[in-house]
């Protein structure tokens, strides 16, 4: 009897939060590799926003997942068959594999990974995109300084975390907003910022004068909506902007957009947006310094592990809407 490759694929497109009946759950026979091929068993699913605007139609930085097509989602697995010169079985990988058990691959976009050096699901965090994006957005977008102030949105989720992190890597004042005492507790005690703002049951922009008396400097926007809007009122002359997403706005039918956006031409700032595919070639030199900070314990991964299967895919997902999350969302597959 062959094994099976249980998969999730798009059903039809969500429209809001994501109902169960937009998706559909299949099984094939697990693939074969052909000439160059390789195949994959995933062990870790990377669960994040990003994922709601893959599920729509219409023009964005990358084409929509198809309605019937598997979901687009980025994992790690451990080769387990290969006619592939560059992949032996055995090799521990990273890639957008999608939400199955089972993958194969031709190579491209795929990185092999140590995990001698860390466990696999932190290379969905901080040494994956999620540090990836943290990295070249604060660094290349935002062009950080030593004593600059920086503020992050979303400071205990996955990109949050780590972008926090590097700031004070470089020498930044950061200023992290989250939601809840938990997730503040966790910004300043696990990740070193030196300060939170809890948006559930402070005055956003109030804290930020308290907090930021100067302005701020760089502000890293992982949610949009509200909270950059209370941002905007608090910038300091020549501030850069970071539209790296906006989850407070992905499953609304009519998105907000600033209404204080006048600040940018008062302070003289820019706001820009940046996705972390556009710097692939560049991918090795951000990893390996990314990694160098992990292993001297400058850089903390912390991984949001929820155990299931496939199927347990949808429940994963909502969790990111409701900030059920601190770190890095992962869902570490069990076979079921």
């Amino acid at each position: 009897m062959s094994p099976i490759n249980r998969q999730v694929r798009l059903a039809a497109r969500p429209s809001g939060l994501p109902k169960p009946d937009d998706w559909e759950f299949t099984s094939e026979t697990v693939p074969e590799p052909g000439p160059g091929q390789f195949v994959v068993e995933v062990s870790h699913l990377s669960i994040d926003p990003a994922m709601r605007g893959w599920m729509n139609a219409g023009p964005s930085y990358i084409p929509p997942v198809e309605v019937g097509a598997v979901m687009r989602a980025g994992a790690v697995g451990l080769v387990t068959a290969s006619e592939h010169p560059g992949f032996a079985v055995g090799d521990y990988v990273y890639g957008a594999f999608g939400v199955q058990e089972y993958a194969r691959s031709d190579g491209r976009g795929v990185i092999k990974i140590d995990v001698s050096l860390a466990e696999p699901a932190t290379y969905l965090g901080a040494l994956g995109m999620t540090g990836l994006t943290a990295y070249f957005g604060l660094l290349d977008v935002g062009r950080i300084k030593a004593g600059e102030t920086v503020v992050i949105s979303g400071a205990g989720g996955a990109v949050g975390s780590v972008a926090g992190q590097i700031a004070k890597i470089k020498g930044c004042r950061v200023i992290g907003i989250a939601g809840g005492p938990d997730k503040c507790r966790a910004v300043t005690g696990e990740f070193g910022f030196d300060a939170a703002i809890d948006y559930r049951t402070e005055d956003v922009r109030k804290a930020l004068r308290e907090h930021a008396p100067g302005g701020v400097d760089v502000y890293f926007d992982n949610v949009g909506g509200q909270i950059l809007d209370a941002v905007l009122t608090r910038l300091a002359r020549g501030a850069r902007i970071i539209i790296c997403g906006a989850v407070s706005q992905y499953n609304e039918t009519h998105v907000q957009g600033p209404a204080n956006y006048l600040m940018l031409l008062v302070a003289r700032a820019s706001m820009a947006g940046m996705v972390v595919f556009d710097y692939e070639d560049r991918y090795p030199e951000a990893m390996a310094e990314l990694a160098g900070w992990f292993q001297a314990g400058q850089l903390v991964s912390r991984e949001h592990l929820v155990r299931g299967t496939v199927g347990d895919f949808h429940d994963v997902l909502l969790m990111l809407f409701d900030g059920a999350n601190t770190g890095k969302l992962v869902l570490a597959l069990e076979k079921s």
